[in-house]
Formats: structure tokens, sequence, C-alpha cells
């Protein structure tokens, strides 16, 4: 058993399109968390998104989460546990930061266990049961492009390699949105045609991504949540029309307000050039790798 581990977690985007709640994408934006056991109370340090902002005591979703998997391990609660956060993933703009938190979470809670038969498959099932879908944590925890499903009620998820023309780049603004707002909008229904339509171009997308992007503009055509979503963010929803209309195969990102975009040849021309000021660009790699724990030289 550590005293102290450090836990990097990447950034992801889900959906990407048509693939909601199944499709998911990690990035090399990353959050680093240092979590330290001590015989004092709960004390968080944070450096980047979420300073000031987010709960610095037993509320923070890292803490909470270590919380919930000590007790699941059937472990002993630290008294005290310290964070010390770099965040760089924006909080409440569609790029996974809750999932990485998550993750994070359960990563170092069960690190601290040193819990046999605690692997990567109950890692994501508690994962998603705290998200409450495994979109995001999939693609953060296996890293990659992920398809995320259900097996009897339990959360699993396939990883495949990226080609490696695809090119991710995130379009972050300067306004939020929170997930339980964009879901609120959603229909109960939708018509067959657009239910259809959508899982042939959520199938295309996975070969798209794997084998051929010059199927990307076709495969990120949403017919399920994208356009019921758009009163909620209308900068968004209309920055990425643009964006397709020049060529640019262009998505929510998750549940937004940020857009992904992929790039290649003259689409990075074209993404510079419908994109204001007001956006933040940000170019990307897929993460292959996906979280990981780091342990102290002396364990």
């Amino acid at each position: 058993m550590t005293e102290s581990v450090l836990v990097r977690v990447p950034a992801t985007s889900a959906n990407l399109g048509p693939g909601f709640d199944s499709l998911g994408l990690a990035l090399d934006l990353h959050d680093d968390v240092e979590v330290e056991l001590t015989g004092d109370d709960v004390q968080i340090d944070i450096d980047g998104h979420g300073a000031g902002e987010v709960d610095p005591g037993e509320g923070h979703l890292i803490i909470a989460t270590m919380r919930r998997t000590f007790d699941l391990l059937g472990a002993d609660q630290p008294k005290g546990i310290r964070l010390r956060c770099r965040n760089r993933i924006p909080h409440a703009r569609g790029l996974g930061s809750s999932s990485a938190a998550i993750v994070a979470g359960v990563l170092a809670a069960r690190a601290f266990s040193d819990a046999p038969g605690f692997g990567d498959v109950q890692v994501l099932e508690l994962a998603a049961r705290i998200e409450g879908h495994p979109d995001n944590v999939a693609p953060c925890l296996y890293g990659g492009f992920t398809i995320a499903y259900t097996e009897a009620g339990t959360s699993r998820a396939v990883t495949l390699p990226v080609h490696e023309k695809v090119r991710p780049v995130a379009l972050i603004p300067d306004f939020r949105l929170s997930t339980e707002a964009a879901r609120g909008l959603l229909p109960a229904t939708i018509p067959h045609a657009e239910a259809a339509a959508n899982s042939g171009n959520a199938a295309l997308l996975v070969h798209a991504l794997t084998q051929r992007p010059d199927l990307l503009m076709i495969a990120t055509e949403d017919h399920l949540h994208q356009s019921y979503r758009a009163p909620a963010m209308p900068r968004t929803a209309e920055l990425v029309q643009r964006l397709r209309s020049a060529g640019v195969p262009a998505v929510v990102s998750g549940a937004g307000p940020t857009i992904l975009a992929f790039s290649g040849g003259s689409a990075q021309d074209s993404i510079a050039s419908e994109v204001g000021t007001d956006w933040h660009i940000q170019p990307l790699n897929v993460d292959p790798a996906g979280a990981y724990v780091q342990f102290p030289e002396t364990r």
C-alpha cells in the first residue's frame, strides 16, 4: 500500500456526432492529480481550471469518488486526503472534466487499497455508474477511440486504433453549458427514419475514424441530439453549421458547447477563417494510452 500517487487523466470528446452515449475519443489534454493520505482533514490545492470554484472539501468530485470506492472495496477510510490538482481540462465545456475527475478518484482509491480483483473492467463499471453513462469514462480510462456498450446491465467498452490522418481540433468557447441542461432538451422519442439514418452514420463513423478519414464528413452527420440541443448553445450550433458548409467535419463535443473538428489539408485553413476571436482553437492529438497511475520510486 502506498501513501501517495500521481494520476494523469485525459480530456475526452463523446458522441462524435451520431455516436450518442457510445462513441468517445481520448485527447492529449490532461489533468494531473497528486493524491496523498494524511492524518489531517481534506486539503485541496488547485492550479488551473476550477480554482476558487469547485468544492474545497468532502464534496469535491475526486474526494467523493475516492470515498465511494473505498467503501466498495471494503477498505478503511483515511482521515485526511490531500489533493494537488493541475487542471488543464476546461470545466463545463464538453471535454469530459467530470469523467476525468471520477476516473482519477477511482484509480487513486484502487492504488491505495491495492485490492485484488478490481481491474479496469471494474473501474469502468464504477466510473460509469457514478457519471451516469460510459461514453466519456471509457476513453478516459482506456485511451484512443472507444465504443461503450452495456452487457447485462453492466458497462463495457472496446478500443480501436485511430487512423494516423485523423487530426482533432477543439474549438473552446468562452461560455459554459452543463450536461444536465443539455440532456434536458432531448425528446423522449424521435422519428424512425432519423434513428435509422443515425445508426448508419454511427456505424460508418467507426470505419471513418479507423480506416477512411475521407468519410468523416458524412459519418459525423448527426440526427439524434445536436439539433435538439441547439437552443441552449446557438453560437455552437451556428459555428458547427458554418464549418460543415465549408467542408470541415465538425460536431458538438459531448454535451457542448465545445466543438470538435477534424482537420487535414485545407480544412485547417477553413477552421481558422470561420472561427471568431472568442473561440480558442486548440489542435490536439489522440491520446492512445488513457489514464495512468504513477507511484513514488520508493513504493
